[in-house]
């Protein structure tokens, strides 16, 4: 009854509360998710301290291994289809945190407009400069809604891989800031009176004014469809290895997808985001032009463009196996790879960046032959002993003929390795 009640938001019939986890509401959604982590964790960390392997299996280490990969395999499934679940949600209830942050900023704008208006009063650029902002942030909240089960406003930053994208978030940035500082000009051309000031406004569009902004803008667009060609061409080849989030966050701007940072993200952020305040500081002051960005601070974000493009092209490469030996226990006799035996697969880029999770690692395989052998968890605390990213362990199964074999990895993200042959003994 009570689980029925949770279900149903309590007696009432009201929002979800406490411990629901049933994935109709957001909340719900995020404690599931987090509990399904946890009891996952548990069961890793028992497992690896040798605790829950039931005593029909234990009594044979290859059974016990086995089963225990099954074990963590169902489990890690489970986490992940939480995750999947909570991801939907959040990119759900994105939209409305974007269109407030939207709103929020042409308030803020008010408020700066209306303080720095005190003893220099207000100016037609003011209200023009208020009336862009309104009808960006009113063209932004109506993306936000058509988009509202993507991401909102983000939608279009969004890769192919569910994360945010460093040149798409860039390549906005600078086409939202031209988009409102074109609208400027528009509304105080159409308040404008005299022809001396409409033609005066007429002239702060000519390309030489605008050409450092302008050429900054077509070099991060440039950029941004470039990348996006870039990575697709390179994952079809295989020599990049890709695996999907199950999110976007904030910090995917400036980290690679494990989440650790990346220098040119980082630099190309940090160098667009220096060159916009100083544009945004220049249109304040010359509201009837565009911003005249200086050739010096333009080459430094075309650089630091170039950095990101270089970036994106050396990041990556195809995983290898380079020897494959017999994996030898302690007090065991030298002898040939035969059938039953494990066999120690050394090379590297087994695991893709970002699929350190237990649903991946589990989702890797290894052909032996004509034979596909999935590569079996082993569990320590914190982690995982099998596989890494340089080293697998897998049993040659007994289906194997005797004679030469060649052996291959499939990683999790679809790729495979160079073949590798080895002699396969009676």
């Amino acid at each position: 009854m009570a689980v029925q009640e949770a279900r149903q938001g309590g007696p009432d019939g009201g929002a979800h509360e406490g411990g629901c986890t049933c994935g109709d509401c957001p909340h719900g959604v995020r404690e599931g998710h987090r509990r399904a982590v946890a009891a996952f964790l548990l069961k890793r960390d028992e497992f690896a301290a040798g605790r829950g392997v039931p005593a029909a299996v234990a009594h044979s280490a290859s059974a016990s291994r086995q089963w225990v990969s099954e074990e963590l395999t169902q489990a890690a499934e489970a986490v992940a289809e939480r995750g999947r679940a909570e991801g939907t949600a959040w990119l759900a209830r994105l939209w409305r945190r974007t269109a407030g942050v939207v709103w929020a900023g042409v308030v803020l704008l008010l408020l700066g407009q209306a303080l720095t208006a005190i003893g220099a009063g207000w100016t037609a650029a003011r209200t023009a400069g208020l009336l862009a902002a309104l009808v960006v942030a009113g063209a932004l909240t109506a993306a936000s809604w058509f988009h509202r089960a993507r991401g909102g406003a983000l939608a279009p930053l969004i890769g192919e891989d569910n994360r945010l994208s460093t040149s798409r978030a860039v390549a906005a940035c600078w086409v939202l800031f031209l988009v409102f500082a074109v609208l400027v000009l528009v509304g105080q051309l159409a308040a404008a009176s005299g022809n001396r000031e409409r033609d005066a406004l007429i002239d702060g569009l000519e390309l030489a004014r605008g050409a450092g902004v302008v050429t900054v803008l077509a070099v991060v667009c440039g950029i941004a469809v470039l990348v996006r060609r870039v990575v697709g061409l390179r994952v079809l080849g295989q020599r990049l290895q890709k695996v999907r989030a199950y999110r976007p966050r904030a910090a995917d701007l400036l980290t690679d997808d494990s989440g650790r940072g990346s220098f040119a993200d980082i630099q190309y952020v940090v160098i667009s985001g220096v060159a916009l305040v100083f544009a945004a500081v220049r249109l304040a002051r010359r509201p009837d032009q565009l911003p005249d960005l200086p050739w010096g601070l333009a080459v430094v974000v075309l650089v630091s463009a170039a950095t990101y493009l270089a970036g994106k092209y050396a990041e990556g490469g195809r995983p290898v196996i380079l020897s494959v030996v017999r994996a030898r226990e302690a007090g065991d006799l030298d002898a040939p790879i035969r059938t039953g035996d494990d066999i120690e697969i050394r090379g590297a880029g087994f695991v893709p960046v970002g699929a350190q999770g237990a649903d991946r690692l589990s989702r890797m395989v290894v052909r032996v032959g004509p034979v596909h052998v999935h590569v079996p968890l082993v569990p320590v605390k914190g982690g995982f002993d099998n596989p890494t990213d340089s080293l697998l362990t897998v049993p040659v199964p007994a289906e194997v003929e005797p004679g030469r074999v060649e052996v291959q990895v499939v990683t999790a993200a679809g790729v495979e390795t160079n073949r590798y042959a080895i002699d396969v003994t009676d």
